[in-house]
């Protein structure tokens, strides 16, 4: 017998406090309350982002007798496969450090288990909710960060790599796209608003965790002979424990058939907008879905390698003009320790204003689209982030530093804006019923552009500059190599159509899917007093405050470092 709170084989008569059912708002709910929530877990799962953080320390973390760092597991590698076998011998190595390129493969882990994991189990998660996919998420993403402090702690790389990058990465995918279903339900009027804001704190993430992570480990864990970081992640898993804990059983459902009160659905002329909905199963079938999938992969594989090798990229191009010395090049630069340091803080500085365009993108950009269509925004993307990228390259040859800043600074908005506008996309062409688990599989765009971006922008410049083109040219072709890549995206979403009606589901079989949220609740459909009304109320804005302090410090510590560049 099947039960009532989705667990097949045991029978019960009322639905389990973790089940789907069990979540459907009363009367009175406050839609305002659930966007907190699910920043609670973005907030916490971002922190992916900001891992570069430990590699410094971790890089250096064995010491020998004369208190000197130990040498790197791969030490005098020069090829890949030079690098691939010291990497294999760091796994279990206790004698030798780890390398960037040992650590580094943490971030492949992250985003090709987070586009996976939300494919595979995306279509678990509607089934059985936001609260167990929110506690699932906690448990691998904090639970990851335990394993991965043992792993320091006894100095075993293949324990971080399976802790955080395995299992973490499971729970990035089932935290990343546990509230996007429930926010576009609850916001049919407010589609890219709603998902704007939650997955604003997925790229808000590293803004707070990386700060945090460097004030544990300098103020708080770190000796003269123990950089501080397996109990950094200790102590941070026990913080996002508690905050995804809080957003998870913060959750909750609109029951079938409610809407906002006096809002009407879209009219049928608008064809991008439908009012039936696809089945999970059906929505791969359809070109709609694989277009949307090439748009998104062709939009973040051209902003995720730039975006990642920001720092160098400005060195490398402008030189001592960052540090007040025009003429002199990037290799004459480096050899002036001083002038280096100036220019690194520099490039930081700049690291710091894209990611602030990044984080508030994602929500600018798909607030927007609730008015210019998702198609018109995503039109948008392509044809500005192309033309940006060839001025950019025209920017570098000229040397005029304050247009090559402002093009990155529009294309890093952009590329957090992909992100953000593409769930409403997805509601707008397949439906609102199973939208959380077609996000999860359109989310493989995100793995592959994750392998795909880094792999042209750094394949191309170590190429280049193995051939001996100055660091100052290095860029330029790929720029416009990125650009091709956006005007192909222009291609696949001017393709885009409204999804044939043979896919649309019977209205017996969305009765059907609706009737699980069946619930007293449903009597109240949006009336004067009802789900959903309310706005700041008192509650909402202590569920604000809490996640609305940290990500203001966050920005704060984000807007100081990118101060230094004005200087």
């Amino acid at each position: 017998m099947a039960s009532t709170n989705g667990t097949p084989g045991v029978a019960s008569a009322q639905p389990g406090w973790l089940s789907r059912e069990a979540i459907v708002a009363k009367p009175g709910f406050n839609r305002w309350l659930v966007p907190p929530a699910a920043l609670c877990i973005h907030l916490c799962i971002g922190m992916a982002y900001g891992f570069s953080v430990f590699w410094k320390p971790l890089q250096g973390a064995l010491v020998g007798a004369d208190g000197k760092a130990l040498a790197e597991c791969s030490a005098g590698a020069v090829t890949f496969a030079e690098k691939a076998v010291g990497t294999m011998r760091a796994l279990t190595a206790t004698d030798c450090n780890w390398s960037q390129f040992d650590l580094g493969w943490m971030y492949t882990f992250f985003f090709v288990l987070l586009g996976v994991s939300a494919a595979i189990w995306g279509g678990w998660l509607e089934r059985a909710g936001p609260r167990k996919a929110g506690l699932v998420s906690t448990l691998c993403w904090c639970g990851g960060l335990l394993m991965s402090a043992l792993g320091v702690y006894t100095h075993q790389l293949w324990l971080m790599w399976l802790g955080s990058g395995v299992i973490g990465g499971i729970g990035l995918g089932l935290g990343y796209i546990s509230p996007v279903s429930t926010l576009i339900k609850w916001f049919p009027d407010r589609r890219g608003m709603a998902t704007g804001m939650a997955i604003m704190g997925f790229g808000g993430g590293a803004m707070i965790g990386s700060p945090l992570a460097t004030a544990l480990m300098d103020g708080v864990f770190k000796t003269a002979t123990d950089p501080g970081v397996w109990q950094t992640f200790v102590a941070m898993a026990a913080i996002y424990t508690v905050f995804m804990l809080i957003g998870s059983f913060g959750y909750r459902l609109p029951p079938s058939g409610w809407k906002p009160e006096g809002w009407t659905p879209p009219a049928s002329n608008k064809a991008m907008i439908t009012s039936n909905h696809v089945h999970l199963d059906n929505a791969h079938k359809t070109s709609a879905f694989w277009l949307i999938w090439l748009a998104l992969c062709l939009n973040v594989s051209a902003g995720i390698g730039i975006i990642g090798a920001a720092s160098p990229m400005l060195q490398e191009t402008f030189g001592g003009q960052l540090v007040g010395q025009a003429g002199l090049g990037y290799l004459e630069m480096k050899k002036d320790a001083a002038l280096a340091a100036g220019a690194a803080a520099v490039g930081a500085g700049f690291v710091g204003i894209i990611s602030l365009f990044n984080i508030f993108g994602r929500f600018a950009w798909a607030s927007s689209s609730d008015y210019l269509g998702r198609k018109m925004t995503y039109f948008i993307f392509f044809t500005l982030g192309a033309v940006l990228y060839v001025l950019a390259a025209s920017a570098a040859d000229w040397k005029v530093l304050w247009l090559f800043v402002i093009c990155f600074c529009v294309i890093a908005s952009m590329y957090g804006g992909g992100f953000s506008t593409v769930p409403a996309y997805l509601a707008d062409i397949f439906g609102t019923q199973f939208v959380g688990a077609i996000h999860g599989r359109l989310l493989t765009a995100w793995s592959t552009a994750g392998i795909v971006g880094p792999v042209i922008v750094n394949y191309l410049h170590d190429t280049r500059y193995a051939q001996g083109i100055s660091p100052d040219k290095l860029y330029g072709e790929i720029f416009y190599i990125l650009a091709g890549l956006l005007v192909v995206g222009f291609i696949a979403n001017l393709m885009i159509r409204p999804v044939d009606p043979k896919w649309h589901m019977k209205d017996t079989e969305v009765a059907v899917e609706q009737a699980k949220l069946s619930s007293t609740a449903q009597a109240d459909k949006g009336g004067s007093y009802g789900i959903g009304k309310g706005g700041l109320d008192a509650k909402a804005a202590m569920f604000w405050t809490l996640v609305g302090v940290p990500l203001a410090w966050g920005v704060w510590q984000t807007v100081e470092k990118a101060l230094v560049f004005f200087h």
